[in-house]
Parts: C-alpha cells; structure tokens; sequence
C-alpha cells in the first residue's frame, strides 16, 4: 500500500474536520442528502458526458493503482539486460530465448519476443514506441476523467448553493428559518470544493505519477533492447541505461 496517498488523504480530510469541530460545528451539520446527491451524483454525471463507458469501467482499477506502491526494480532489469547483451554477443540473439519464461511483464515480453524474432532495430523501436503511445493515451483518459470530476465538483456545488438560497429567499417571512437555510445551502459548495481539491484533482495527479514512472520505466527496456538489437558493448549499454536512475542512487550502485 501506498502511504503517502493514505496518509494524505487523512491529513487533508482530517484537517478540515477537526478544524469544524474547534469551532463548535457540529458534523451532522455537513451531512446533508440533497446536498451530497447533487454535488457527487450531478458531478458524475457531467464527467460522464465527456468519457465513455469502457473508461468508467476502469475507476475501480484507477483507484486501485493509486493505493498500491509500484517499486520498479530498474537496477535489476539494467543488470538483466546487460547480462542478455553478454549472451547475446557470445551465442547469438536466439540464445536469450531461454529469457522468456521469467518475464511477466507484457511490454518485456513483447520487446524481447520481437528482437528473438529477429525484427531490424528501427521496426522494433517503431513498434514498441506504438506501444508506449497507445498506453499513454489510455492512461491520459482516466487522468482527464478525474481533472473533469474536480472541475465540475465545484459549479455543482455552487448550483446546489443557488438552489439553497432561492429556497431560503422564499422563507423571507421566518427570518429563523431562513438563517438556517441559507447556512444548509452552502453546505452544497463546502461538498464541491473539498471533494474536488481532497479527493479528485489529487488522484489526477496521483495517477499522472504513476504514469510518468512506469512509462520511464518501460523507456528503459525499450532502449536495452534496441541497444541489444544494434550489438552495443554490454558496458556501454550498462551506462546507458545507468542513466536512467537518479545521479544519487546511481552512485550507490556505482
């Protein structure tokens, strides 16, 4: 599990609470059903009109991948490489099939299938930079699915507000009644501006980090095996690839 999406999410929704709470508010005071279906049902139904069904499919799994904490082992696959670059200059690219069997990620497995296969360096970095592109633009639409979701939270909290307040405008008469509806009706806005910038935007970006990871991460096989392809020196596609890791980390390993 991801920590710092965990623990973030309690400090920033946290916070406002107990900052309600010292102020003498009381929270059942911000748990009011019209405001909650407008604000979250009326939100989603806005950002529905700019996506399609098979990407509101994938919320479960966006979420799921911004709760788990993706360690790319990019020393090891550099080390891996190195050592298929050694045995390929040795006994040639049909020897790194015995490889295959161990890689699960589809992206390596992929790329490694093709350069057995024997494809030439420009059609496999060609192909596999299709591949990157495709990915990138499916991960992109769920990143926009979630920046339109804290975009429209907001106006739909301000329309429920309006709303409030044309109702507490017509109880003119009870000025009791109508101090505690227009304090209702502003509930709707509080709801559209926390779950917009407590929950939406930042799983936006929570989920454009995880893309930027595991895309340099894939960068980084593409370029070892079209490093492999071109007969490269194991040594330089080692430093090439080196380049990759953070300069403080790379000396560690240096």
């Amino acid at each position: 599990m991801d920590i710092a999406t965990i623990g973030g999410l309690i400090l920033g929704v946290g916070s406002v609470l107990v900052a309600f709470r010292m102020e003498g508010g009381h929270l059942s005071a911000i748990v009011q059903a019209p405001a909650m279906i407008l604000v979250i049902l009326g939100t989603i139904g806005a950002a529905t009109v700019t996506t399609s069904i098979e990407n509101l499919r994938k919320v479960p799994k966006m979420l799921k991948i911004i709760f788990r904490n993706n360690n790319y082992d990019s020393y090891g696959i550099i080390e891996q490489i190195t050592k298929m670059a050694e045995n390929a200059r040795r006994d040639g690219i049909l020897a790194l099939e015995r490889s295959l069997k161990g890689i699960r990620n589809p992206f390596y497995h992929q790329a490694l299938q093709l350069l057995i296969d024997g494809t030439e360096m420009t059609a496999l970095r060609s192909i596999l930079e299709t591949e990157l592109n495709n990915m990138s633009n499916r991960h992109k639409a769920g990143i926009l699915l979630f920046q339109k979701l804290g975009g429209f939270s907001p106006t739909m909290g301000i329309i429920g507000t309006v709303l409030g307040l044309i109702h507490s405008l017509a109880n003119a008469d009870n000025a009791n009644q109508m101090a505690s509806s227009i304090a209702s009706a502003f509930i709707a806005t509080l709801w559209g501006v926390a779950l917009a910038n407590l929950v939406y935007l930042p799983i936006s970006d929570k989920l454009k980090r995880r893309h930027e990871e595991e895309i340099q991460h894939l960068n980084l096989i593409l370029e070892g095996m079209v490093a492999i392809q071109s007969g490269e020196n194991p040594r330089v596609i080692r430093s090439k690839l080196l380049s990759f890791i953070e300069p403080v980390l790379r000396k560690d390993i240096k």
